[in-house]
């Protein structure tokens, strides 16, 4: 359990795949209840972790070809609001 302090100092984040140029826009990690992964368009609809340090431990648990990091939610959707 987290204690006060430490949940002042967490946020959500999100898995997200860059593809360095294959495609014009970031992917963005959705995990079902089941456990199956997929990658969408929308950070809105991508599975928020509670923490960055969550995310990054997701993000290296997958294969190191798709190049996945962890970014806080928040602002990812306002920037994805702008376009």
């Amino acid at each position: 359990m987290l204690g006060a302090q430490q949940m002042a100092h967490t946020s959500p984040a999100l898995v997200v795949k860059g593809d360095l140029g294959r495609a014009p826009h970031d992917r963005y990690l959705l995990v079902s209840a089941a456990g199956q992964t997929e990658w969408v368009d929308d950070p809105q609809a991508a599975t928020a972790f509670p923490s960055m340090r969550e995310a990054m431990r997701m993000a290296m648990r997958l294969p190191a070809g798709l190049r996945a990091f962890g970014l806080p939610r928040e602002p990812e959707l306002a920037l994805h609001r702008g376009h």
